[in-house]
């Protein structure tokens, strides 16, 4: 399962490279690019995100529905386009829940607007040498939090799974709990998540699934077929939510 999503990130930059993204000229406009989201992420975006989201029409399902409100430990598992579309929701905002940030650029940014709606924000990575973000989980955990992770992010490919998650679920005996997210209206970026922004008066459906529990004494075997069974769950219930919605799903490449 390693080999394999190894290969689908090599497979992913040949497939930039062959398109012509990796040269001199798109490279400075994508930089030209970000510098200028990042001046309007920083001034205007949260508020926008906040009016934006007031005009959404959002439904809510699944068991694992009542956990969103409990003060008990527990880990979400979301994908990594669907954060804007879950970020401003009136049953996430302003509970201080923890938000697991990539050290990178792009995650100093997202830091921003998380801040902004209330969220705790733990810098790191689950598959990047992350002892001290490790240690910010585990206090958080310890304590009764709960924490936001996107298993696909930060660079991807999307939809894919390693077994940080389920590691971190033995770890601290926290259940994970599958964030599923479709959308019936919305743009959709040119970015490696297709990064969904919901149109106004848009439709949300918003899915938690049943809770997984990661034996204290689970091997290396059994936190690859958590992850794998973690991944289809996630993609099912997105499936589901867009069949729901009555429109197509986006879950292709």
């Amino acid at each position: 399962m390693r080999r394999e999503r190894a290969d689908e990130r090599t497979a992913a930059a040949a497939v930039r490279t062959q398109a012509g993204r990796n040269l001199p000229g798109p490279r400075r406009w994508r930089r030209l690019r970000r510098a200028v989201g990042s001046w309007l992420l920083l001034t205007l975006a949260p508020w926008l995100v906040r009016l934006l989201a007031s005009t959404w029409r959002v439904r809510y399902s699944g068991p694992g529905h009542p956990l969103q409100r409990s003060r008990s430990q527990w880990l979400a598992a979301m994908w990594h386009g669907r954060m804007l579309a879950l970020m401003p929701l009136r049953h996430h905002r302003g509970r201080w829940l923890g938000v697991l940030v990539s050290p990178s650029d792009d995650g100093s940014l997202a830091a921003v607007a998380l801040r902004h709606f209330r969220y705790r924000i733990v810098r790191g990575s689950l598959s990047r040498g992350g002892s001290a973000a490790l240690r910010s989980m585990q206090d958080l955990l310890d304590h009764g939090g709960q924490l936001v992770i996107t298993p696909d992010g930060p660079r991807g490919p999307r939809h894919t799974m390693n077994v940080g998650l389920a590691w971190l679920s033995r770890a601290t005996g926290a259940p994970i709990l599958p964030v599923a997210c479709a959308v019936d209206r919305a743009w959709r970026l040119r970015s490696w998540d297709r990064f969904v922004v919901p149109k106004p008066f848009a439709r949300v459906h918003v899915h938690y699934g049943e809770p997984i529990l990661v034996p204290a004494d689970a091997d290396d075997a059994v936190l690859e077929v958590v992850a794998a069974g973690l991944r289809q769950r996630l993609l099912a219930a997105e499936r589901d939510a867009f069949a729901q919605l009555g429109v197509p799903d986006d879950l292709g490449p």
